[in-house]
């Protein structure tokens, strides 16, 4: 896609999981960390999104019904914060400046979100890391992703994958399956292709925002994908 100069990436907290279960994977922190910083030099200006579902999903610990879900989702938005304050490290690490602003005010951890703020690190070439989610239960962090890429008038939303794009089926699960290359909102929603949650998807669609699905495994992948020279799909208006 042409154009992109300001970018939300979307990243799934289950990324973050180690291979022995435990809910930090250091090696994959850095290369996510490496390839954000990457792309950050290459001029993009970026905001970053990371679920916390490595640590604990709300929607799944309501649904147990132990907990009431308002609750459950307000450990998930900590969660979330947990995630990006270790990520704007790793990032920091790569030689690339980041701030973590969260939803939810935690003042002595991190910096408190205002659209404002958050487009004044971005314009000063930080990577800023949205925390907290929408700062309310009942959304989920593609929502609070495609709020704060509409917020902050990002170009596109990249929803990071374990796959290179939206396939007609599971690739893992069907070898038949083929890669959309580009798709509409109208046409993501007739097929029933579950690229965002339902209030996400709305969201985009209604703000007309591009989003950008790939994989984020590789080195330079993310800058890869913005620059057209990976294997991605592209979901428009």
């Amino acid at each position: 896609m042409a154009d992109i100069k300001r970018v939300l990436v979307k990243l799934s907290g289950e990324a973050l999981i180690a291979a022995d279960g435990y809910w930090l994977a250091p090696a994959t922190l850095s290369r996510l960390a490496a390839d954000l910083a990457a792309a950050s030099r290459a001029g993009y200006e970026i905001a970053v999104v990371i679920g916390g579902g490595n640590i604990i999903r709300g929607a799944k610990v309501g649904a147990a019904g132990w907990i009431d879900r308002a609750t459950a989702d307000s450990m998930g938005m900590l969660a979330t914060i947990m995630n990006s304050i270790a990520l704007e490290g790793a990032i920091e690490a790569h030689g690339t400046s980041a701030r973590t602003l969260s939803a939810v005010a935690v003042p002595t951890i991190c910096e408190t979100y205002a659209r404002q703020l958050a487009s004044h690190h971005m314009q000063k070439g930080r990577i800023v890391v949205l925390a907290g989610g929408t700062g309310s239960p009942f959304f989920t962090t593609d929502t609070a992703a495609v709020l704060r890429a509409v917020e902050l008038k990002c170009d596109a939303v990249l929803k990071a994958t374990q796959v290179d794009g939206v396939y007609t089926a599971d690739p893992n699960k069907d070898k038949t399956a083929t890669r959309y290359d580009r798709l509409t909102h109208d046409d993501a929603i007739a097929r029933d292709l579950k690229i965002m949650d339902t209030a996400a998807f709305a969201l985009a669609r209604e703000n007309r925002l591009n989003i950008l699905v790939g994989s984020a495994h590789g080195e330079g992948a993310i800058t890869a994908i913005l620059r057209g020279e990976a294997k991605s799909t592209l979901v428009t208006p």
